[in-house]
């Protein structure tokens, strides 16, 4: 018992003499492969930066240049981990993490199909996109301002100041509303007159307003104009439309629309237009013939 205990001592203690010796030996190139990724990053940084600087100059695009020096650095950064492992001796891992990866690439396939699908999703956006950074859009129900496009999903600043993430994937499935690819937007808003009133006066006054308010932009395109659009029960309704300047959309878009219905609203009432509210219908019921009414003008004091 003593002997066979003693042989499995002296064979354990052998193994780890020579697992030891081997990895004094392999030292020199771990130290190597250490230096080479190290080395190796600071030129993969140094040549993205280049990158980025060549790509914006061809491109005049910051989505596409970002996207794209983000897929270089990430390509010469795999590119320096496998360099490292050959130089220490570890072609085999290398090479067995490339025969892994290969033999479960449909396993992974499903497993991360959204990444994969999002991923692929992000190349063809970078390429071909509707919109261009600080875009204001709506994909599906979402709204905001673009601020960045990643490899998985584009970022939006909404206008209420929350960051929204998109999946590239659903970029490219769902509708997308560009609110500034042509700098115009249209808004409009209803004003209610009198019946009594003169429609034709009352929309000409409108009009010249809304065209001498400051923000509005008309050319042979882009047309302020005012319609009839509703005989309601106390006023005829008229919508009012015009084209404001996107760049800033929605802040400043809103500033402009408050303007316009102020000095329409004060236009209206300086020329003798009435602006009444909704009429209200009272009904009486069974045997009632009349109701009390007890009218009090302002600044009278209650009895």
């Amino acid at each position: 018992m003593n002997d066979t205990a003693q042989h499995f001592t002296d064979r354990l203690l052998a193994s780890l003499r020579q697992d030891w010796q081997r990895f004094i030996d392999i030292i020199p190139g771990i130290l190597l492969a250490i230096f080479i990724v190290v080395v190796g990053l600071l030129i993969t940084n140094k040549v993205a930066d280049i990158s980025r600087g060549l790509i914006a100059r061809r491109s005049h695009d910051p989505l596409m240049t970002n996207f794209l020096t983000k897929t270089i650095k990430l390509i010469l950064a795999i590119a320096v981990v496998i360099i490292a492992l050959r130089a220490a001796g570890l072609e085999g891992i290398a090479t067995g993490l490339f025969a892994a990866a290969g033999a479960s690439a449909i396993i992974i396939g499903f497993a991360f199909r959204d990444i994969g699908e999002n991923f692929i999703a992000g190349v063809i956006l970078s390429f071909n996109r509707p919109f261009n950074l600080h875009d204001t859009v709506g994909i599906g129900d979402l709204f905001g301002k673009v601020t960045s496009l990643e490899f998985r999903y584009t970022k939006l600043k909404t206008f209420d100041g929350r960051d929204l993430y998109i999946p590239n994937s659903d970029v490219i499935k769902k509708p997308v509303f560009n609110y500034t690819e042509d700098g115009y937007f249209r808004l409009e808003f209803f004003v209610g007159i009198d019946y009594s009133d003169k429609i034709e006066g009352a929309r000409e006054l409108i009009l010249e307003v809304v065209r001498a308010s400051t923000g509005v932009i008309e050319d042979e395109t882009h047309e302020a104009f005012v319609v009839v659009d509703q005989l309601a029960v106390s006023t005829v309704n008229l919508k009012v439309h015009f084209w404001v300047n996107t760049t800033e959309y929605r802040k400043q878009a809103s500033i402009i629309r408050g303007r316009v219905i102020t000095n329409v609203k004060e236009a209206l009432g300086a020329n003798g237009y009435s602006l009444p509210a909704d009429i209200q219908e009272i009904k009486l019921y069974g045997g009632q013939s009349s109701i009390p009414i007890n009218v009090k003008l302002e600044g009278t004091p209650t009895p």
